[in-house]
């Protein structure tokens, strides 16, 4: 008989501290609660039944039985060779399992110093937060349920046990909007009256923090989540602020933030569609530094695309060869962008990439992939590889989805000189740099 539970994150710690079980289980259970994922209920419930189990992660006990099915065991929907997916239904529960995966804390290791709490219907916010991810703040995010912090985050924020260091000036919490504040941990409340003042105190905080100027500004548009969504990935990445425009304008507390580093290099996320000419001119009133843009692409897909490949100086992920690894999220779920930052920050580091039909892969998203396949010419165990995150459950990323990036993903042979090659040597790197990577 296979046996069923879902339990909230705490509930998993609570049953394994408590019930003997063998070495394996054990680490699927840590990943599956880390994952927000569904090891077999995801592939069997209705989308009625897994949008009323939200927010809290579903996890499979199996017990002295084996599974009935090659279906209940869970695969490829939580993970494949090349994917892993935060399998959840909502944002709430990406953040958790986020942290969890990416700030893991047990007996000898340490949580993150601090966490952001962010409310799950305030995007602007998560992107502007992911800053704070970034060493040496250290501050892995969570979402509230607007005001209230909600039972999945409360369990998370227990066994995250943010301890506060000098780098988060001993806070254990930053309340970042109108995120409530919770109860026993030290808590800084970090607000604006409008998203561009919220990003601006942010940005303020963070400078305080580490006692420096930011390396570069990175400007994104508050009424185009996404376009605005790479922006949390890459401040997780550098630390480098994310401040909010609008089409035509520059709020005012964005350009206070610009003038108070005015010799800081800008960079605006998105077309003249998202930032027009107009409000580019007006960041250049604002600012002694050089003026550019780090995606210029006129939907939001192929404009991750750009972002992910651009670089100036030390400003971008030049994500242009294999060995690498990536996130990926539905467009038109905004707050996945700050709930899934850390994976940015972390691991296998990479630029966040955004699809815009759950379905399969867009064109764009496909192309760029399959450029950056990684190859070999004699030996794998000695290549590069690619690693994909997928944000989000089979609603806003399917298992077809998935199985394709897999592929893409999948380390493949070159046969050089020959006319059926799997990879051309002009793909991500020259075919003599691979073979002397053997």
């Amino acid at each position: 008989m296979v046996t069923r539970a879902r339990y909230f994150i705490g509930d998993v710690a609570y049953w394994m501290r408590t019930h003997p079980v063998p070495a394996l289980l054990v680490v699927l259970l840590i990943a599956a609660a880390a994952a927000g994922a569904a090891l077999g209920i995801g592939a069997l419930a209705d989308d009625e039944d897994r949008r009323s189990l939200a927010p809290a992660p579903q996890v499979v006990v199996r017990t002295e039985e084996p599974p009935e099915s090659a279906s209940d065991l869970g695969f490829p929907a939580f993970a494949t060779s090349n994917t892993t997916r935060v399998a959840a239904a909502e944002p709430i529960a990406t953040a958790a399992g986020v942290a969890l995966a990416t700030s893991p804390a047990a007996d000898g290791v340490e949580g993150p110093a601090a966490v952001s709490l962010v409310p799950a219907d305030d995007w602007a916010s998560g992107i502007a937060a992911a800053s704070l991810i970034s060493e040496p703040v250290g501050a892995t995010t969570l979402l509230t349920d607007g005001e209230d912090i909600s039972d999945l985050t409360a369990d998370a924020l227990e066994l995250l046990a943010p301890g506060g260091s000098a780098a988060t000036d001993n806070r254990q919490a930053f309340a970042i909007g109108s995120a409530p504040e919770p109860e026993g941990l030290r808590t800084l409340h970090v607000e604006g009256a409008n998203p561009a003042a919220t990003a601006a105190e942010v940005a303020f905080l963070r400078e305080r923090l580490t006692e420096e100027d930011p390396e570069h500004l990175l400007i994104a548009n508050s009424d185009e989540p996404a376009f605005a969504m790479p922006a949390a990935a890459w401040a997780a990445r550098s630390g480098d602020p994310v401040l909010f425009a609008q089409r035509d304008s520059i709020p005012a507390a964005t350009i206070e933030a610009i003038e108070r580093y005015e010799d800081v290099p800008v960079y605006l996320l998105g077309p003249q569609s998202v930032i027009s000419d107009k409000a580019e001119t007006q960041i250049k009133e604002a600012t002694k530094a050089a003026v550019k843009r780090a995606g210029s692409a006129s939907d939001p897909v192929a404009n991750a695309v750009e972002f992910a490949r651009f670089v100036d100086g030390t400003f971008g992920w030049n994500i242009n060869d294999p060995g690498h690894g990536f996130v990926i999220a539905n467009a038109e779920r905004p707050a996945d962008a700050g709930a899934a930052a850390g994976l940015s920050g972390s691991g296998t580091w990479g630029p966040l990439l955004v699809t815009d039909d759950p379905a399969l892969p867009p064109a764009e998203l496909e192309s760029y992939l399959l450029d950056l396949k990684p190859g070999y010419v004699d030996d794998p165990t000695r290549a590069v590889y690619n690693h994909i995150w997928i944000v989000g459950d089979e609603e806003a990323i399917s298992v077809p989805f998935q199985v394709e990036l897999d592929e893409l993903a999948e380390v493949a042979p070159i046969r050089s000189g020959s006319g059926d090659s799997l990879i051309s040597p002009g793909q991500g790197e020259p075919e003599d740099e691979q073979e002397s990577r053997g």
